[in-house]
């Protein structure tokens, strides 16, 4: 089983979230659907940062990771080889 950490970013406001899931668009689904109420109040979001884990706590350790990362530090994530977001987005 796969397990991903992925960075969503607001459409209305640029602010980024974190997570970890084994569905990143199905999450990123759920998050525009308002399932999420950290995320509901700024949607839409778009995924742009999708890294893969070998396990669950090694995705659980990562996302706490960025949790703690600055703006600078996770905008440098986003062209990073580590991004692979392509894999899971169309065009």
């Amino acid at each position: 089983m796969a397990y991903y950490v992925y960075i969503i970013e607001s459409l209305q406001d640029g602010t980024f979230y974190k997570g970890y899931s084994e569905d990143p668009l199905k999450r990123l689904q759920q998050h525009n659907q308002g399932e999420s109420k950290y995320t509901a109040g700024k949607m839409p979001w778009k995924l742009v940062y999708v890294e893969a884990c070998e396990s669950k706590n090694e995705a659980l350790l990562r996302e706490r990771n960025l949790k703690k990362a600055v703006r600078s530090r996770i905008q440098s994530l986003l062209v990073h080889p580590k991004n692979i977001v392509g894999r899971f987005t169309v065009g």
